[in-house]
């Protein structure tokens, strides 16, 4: 395991060591766990900006819109239809698709 230094206000440090004596921790572990759940966070963030960024792309192109409709279509027939959303795009392509 890596070791790290880090500074902090006191008043940033009194409330990590407070909150560590509450969960029975040792304030390393408090800091691993904030950390981690930090990265976490960040990284569906930008997973999320990426999906939109993809979908806005495709909800621009044609061509892609046909075929996601297409594909809607199948899976509703295959008994999916929660899974879908049914209504089509084309006459709002700027309409959030997710529910």
């Amino acid at each position: 395991m890596t070791s790290l230094s880090i500074r902090l206000p006191d008043e940033l440090e009194s409330r990590l060591s407070l909150e560590a004596r509450r969960e029975g921790k040792p304030r390393s572990e408090v800091i691993r766990e904030a950390i981690a759940e930090y990265v976490v966070r960040k990284e569906r963030e930008r997973f999320m900006l990426e999906v939109a960024a993809a979908a806005s792309a495709l909800a621009r192109d044609k061509a892609a819109r046909s075929e996601g409709h297409e594909i809607a279509e199948d899976l509703a027939d295959e008994g999916l239809y929660d899974l879908v959303v049914a209504e089509r795009l084309e006459d709002d392509p700027g309409r959030k698709w997710w529910k």
